[in-house]
């Protein structure tokens, strides 16, 4: 039972949320696979932002993800920081690659959900996860969100909804995940590869 998590993260904090609920993953029996989106940005651009490539260098061990490990997964966790309330170029550009997988029904009846990381508290959390779910439905995934019988959607202050995973980093990228957060996304995977399992039979 593999559940991919695929994401893109500018400085590193959608990189983190991932290992997170990896976490959550491997707490009920699955393997997680950890894949990251390529950069699109130009090497000008990265060149003249110590953060991020101080952000860059953090993930440089994840490989690329591939129409392969898309075949191979049985569950499907999508990662990406808002970009207007929208997702990123970066996982948008691996999902328009996934026409071919989609024609053979690669991902019809398998569990799929989305989290995410913004700047600020109203940064687009609930736009970006929502938007992305219509992706997910054209695909035939069945969304898996977070319930409130997760207590730590109670308790945040930070990112996490029932739609999904947050994270807030504040403006300059630097707040880190904070307890609550972490476990919201630790209990989204774990029940991502619990679904899966029930939908595998």
């Amino acid at each position: 039972m593999k559940i991919l998590i695929v994401y893109y993260s500018t400085f590193g904090n959608t990189f983190k949320m991932a290992n997170y609920i990896a976490e959550g993953v491997k707490q009920a029996g699955a393997e997680p696979v950890i894949r990251r989106c390529p950069e699109l940005m130009s090497e000008e651009i990265i060149s003249s932002r110590p953060d991020i490539q101080a952000g860059i260098e953090m993930q440089k061990h994840i490989p690329y993800v591939s129409i392969e490990d898309f075949k191979n997964s049985d569950g499907y966790a999508f990662g990406t920081p808002t970009r207007f309330g929208n997702v990123s170029a970066q996982l948008k550009n691996v999902v328009d690659q996934l026409g071919p997988l989609w024609m053979q029904k690669t991902f019809e009846n398998k569990p799929a959900g989305v989290f995410v990381s913004t700047g600020t508290m109203h940064g687009g959390q609930e736009t970006t996860i929502l938007t992305f779910m219509t992706v997910l439905l054209h695909l035939g995934c069945i969304i898996v969100g977070v319930p409130y019988s997760v207590p730590y959607l109670y308790l945040t202050k930070g990112g996490g909804s029932p739609y999904g995973p947050g994270h807030v980093a504040e403006a300059e990228n630097k707040r880190e995940i904070d307890e609550n957060e972490a476990n919201i996304c630790i209990n989204f995977g774990k029940r991502l590869a619990e679904v899966a399992k029930k939908l595998k039979g």
